[in-house]
């Protein structure tokens, strides 16, 4: 089953209103954002890392960056890195596309700790990529952070144009 089909099940399964659209492809959570017509502070971006610990999900607003010693001294760890491609196709098996990867850890719909910066905890309603780049799910924060109980922590920092 893939990504996609999974997370509307998932959801589905859970009761949360959701919505799903499909748009023309885009690589970035910033121009996702814009092919939605959505505030980037609302379109998620999912950072897959590892670290001695593991590997992990960083989730954050696509107006931001990863502050890099930020999230080292918020997971309390000496190394992190960005997964690689192969990497990353082993975790998700599931026919997702790379750089797509929707942010549910935590035993929802993958096995990996996810870590949310707390920019997304502020605002009504999260989108992010389903498992394309074409596709992409809307929902209320609230549900996000009760579904997939990620620890909200502060790691990011906004882009300068």
């Amino acid at each position: 089953m893939d990504t996609l089909t999974r997370l509307l099940r998932f959801l589905s399964q859970h009761n949360v209103p959701y919505w799903h659209d499909v748009h023309p492809v885009a690589y970035t959570a910033t121009d996702v954002a814009t092919a939605e017509h959505i505030p980037p502070a609302n379109m998620a971006k999912t950072i897959v890392c590892h670290s001695e610990k593991g590997y992990a999900m960083a989730v954050l607003p696509a107006d931001t960056r990863v502050n890099v010693v930020e999230l080292r001294g918020e997971l309390g760890v000496h190394t992190l890195r960005l997964a690689t491609e192969q990497e990353l196709a082993a975790l998700f098996l599931d026919n997702c596309e790379l750089g797509a990867m929707p942010p549910f850890g935590n035993g929802t719909l993958y096995e990996i700790p996810v870590f949310v910066d707390k920019h997304l905890t502020t605002v009504a309603e999260i989108a992010f990529n389903a498992g394309t780049h074409h596709d992409v799910v809307r929902l209320p924060v609230n549900d996000f952070i009760r579904l997939v109980q990620p620890q909200v922590m502060q790691f990011a920092d906004v882009e300068v144009q």
